[in-house]
């Protein structure tokens, strides 16, 4: 056995290249990637999927040695951006940030798209957008979830959302239909309405970021009660899960997240370079710092692992959303 290259394999390889050498520079193989890229995000500038989006883009920028700039095209719940990238070429030099609301509860939130959030994009990593802790004001005695639910059965009960279909909403209406509750959901503008409205007594309770409910939390102006999925977060060991405290519904385990797509029919090879450089990008420390801020217990997650979850829970939010029985705009 020899690890020397055979004079026939020289041959052939210096024959391919040859021939290779006297094609049009469009039929070359080029390495990906051989220019800037361009990541649009579908939402403003300040929120945790721009934050992602710039922080993620920085490394693949530094692990690829080429330039990667953030363009945000916010509007219409994040089918503007998705437009625009659909209609990308599918080189690997056009990205999308977005959320699980483009990707998934807008076929239900709106008549027509104008892209196919199941056909136009290529799955390139998915990003948990943490867990949303229940926190109600402090003055509503209640320090679990069957005490809470004892006083809305007692007493006229409103909840905050940041928009009709967004998760506070179904966290509403699942209390509701769980519980036989009467809870008003009052739909804001944004969660740092909603929060304000919450410290100030004005409604008793929402669902929101880590990061947008905290300063509540800290100054003893609201609590946590309950966390969504099956397990305790890292921020709040000592507050239950919704599951825990026998809130069986899906609508209490299902997750928000934000993704990274490409305009289908990019090549397999460039989708898969870029799914490991998130992973990748995931656990740095500069990462790891922005996930604890924002008290999220996991970094990018892979191409397979996307495409798993939009298979499994994709359909759970199109049913909890159908539920709301809201009118398509």
């Amino acid at each position: 056995m020899t690890n020397g290259i055979s004079r026939r394999g020289v041959i052939v390889r210096a024959s391919v290249a040859a021939a290779a050498a006297g094609l049009p520079a469009p039929a070359i193989a080029q390495a990906w990637p051989s220019k800037s890229i361009r990541i649009v995000c579908g939402y403003p500038a300040g929120g945790l999927t721009d934050v992602f989006a710039r922080a993620y883009g920085e490394y693949i920028a530094e692990k690829t040695g080429q330039t990667v700039f953030v363009e945000n095209k916010a509007g219409a719940a994040g089918a503007i951006a998705a437009e625009l990238v659909k209609n990308a070429p599918s080189d690997g030099y056009t990205l999308m940030f977005t959320i699980s609301t483009t990707m998934v509860m807008n076929k239900v939130l709106f008549k027509k798209l104008p892209y196919d959030p199941d056909k136009d994009f290529a799955l390139i990593s998915w990003l948990n957008a943490g867990q949303l802790p229940f926190v109600i004001n402090a003055k509503v005695p209640a320090k679990n979830l069957k005490e809470f639910i004892d006083y809305a059965r007692a007493n006229r009960v409103s909840l905050g959302t940041y928009g009709a279909g967004s998760y506070p909403h179904v966290v509403a209406e699942a209390l509701n239909r769980s519980y036989g509750l009467s809870i008003q959901a009052v739909h804001y503008r944004g969660e740092a309405p909603m929060w304000q409205e919450v410290a100030s007594g004005a409604i008793q309770g929402g669902s929101g970021s880590y990061a947008a409910s905290s300063p509540i939390m800290q100054s003893g102006a609201g609590r946590a009660i309950a966390v969504p999925s099956m397990a305790r977060m890292k921020k709040l060991p000592d507050v239950a899960t919704f599951h825990e405290q026998g809130a069986t519904d899906k609508a209490f385990q299902v997750r928000g997240w934000i993704c990274l797509v490409g305009p289908i029919g990019m090549p397999d090879d460039i989708v898969q370079k870029l799914s490991d450089l998130m992973v990748a990008g995931g656990k740095t420390e500069r990462i790891q710092k922005i996930l604890d801020t924002f008290g999220i217990d996991e970094g990018a997650q892979d191409r397979v692992y996307f495409k798993k979850v939009i298979d499994e829970e994709g359909p759970v939010w199109l049913d909890l959303i159908k539920s709301l029985n809201i009118e398509p705009q």
